[in-house]
């Protein structure tokens, strides 16, 4: 008898209190809309203040993003893009033939360039801070606006601004070009430093590209927002055509991605220097 009051005592402790309910289920995230990185605290003191860029702040611009095809609509919506134009948001960029993406290019080069630039001692703000599939934008006037003294928190511009692309042309051709702005302000500076770029890639073996701007590797265009609307100086660089072959395995390597944030670094340095 004794041990059947024990055997009850134990069935009534161990039952649940309740029905057992099922698990609420869990939202879908909604996806992430682009927001522009905010203006570096100045009062940043870096520990190595005798570092060539100590003091300078640069916007790195990675082309585009990896979920712009996911968000057709948001992309496509119109905005200032300078000299009284109106394009699109952004748009989705090109790739290789084997289908490695332009926005994750430009963001591999862009996080190994901003390593580079921190250390030597700069501070660095990325137009984006995602390379993700659920992620859009931002659009091309945030970009181009983004170190603008008085923009978002900027109390001062930012010392340069450099955009990184990758072209999507004939097969046939290969090669980079850097890109600047048509207009007259801020004209003399930023095409120092596109010719800066230039010259630093080809000290690290890149040449112009062969199928566009006169095979000279320098062009200067009034289209563009991300140029238009910049108020620092500014180059547009695409490093390569994606759809040629040879240029495409160096892009999608380490080692040519590497060799592409060196050349870059070293356009920085020198025209800050």
């Amino acid at each position: 008898m004794g041990r059947l009051v024990v055997l009850a005592v134990l069935v009534a402790l161990l039952a649940p209190a309740g029905p057992v309910r099922a698990a609420t289920p869990t939202a879908p995230t909604a996806p992430t809309a682009p927001t522009a990185p905010t203006a570096p605290a100045r009062a940043t003191v870096h520990s190595g203040a005798d570092l060539p860029l100590a003091g300078k702040v640069v916007v790195i611009d990675p082309g585009h993003q990896l979920g712009n095809a996911r968000h057709r609509r948001e992309i496509n919506q119109p905005v200032d893009a300078g000299n009284g134009q109106r394009k699109p948001c952004n748009t989705t960029g090109t790739a290789t033939n084997s289908g490695f993406p332009e926005a994750t290019f430009t963001w591999k080069v862009a996080r190994k360039l901003r390593k580079r630039l921190r250390a030597l001692g700069a501070e660095v703000v990325l137009t984006r801070t995602t390379n993700s599939r659920r992620d859009w934008g931002p659009c091309v006037d945030v970009r181009g606006r983004l170190g603008n003294g008085g923009y978002r928190g900027w109390e001062r511009p930012a010392d340069l601004k450099l955009s990184i692309h990758g072209d999507g042309s004939l097969s046939g051709g290969r090669g980079f070009h850097v890109i600047v702005a048509g207009k007259p302000q801020g004209r003399a500076a930023s095409t120092a430093f596109g010719r800066t770029t230039r010259a630093a890639l080809h000290d690290r073996g890149f040449r112009n590209a062969t199928y566009t701007a006169g095979g000279r590797g320098f062009v200067y265009r009034s289209d563009l927002a991300t140029l238009n609307l910049s108020e620092v100086p500014t180059a547009m660089v695409e490093l390569g055509n994606m759809r040629n072959a040879a240029d495409a395995r160096v892009m999608r390597s380490s080692k040519g991605q590497k060799r592409y944030a060196a050349a870059l670094a070293a356009a920085v340095r020198r025209y800050l220097g």
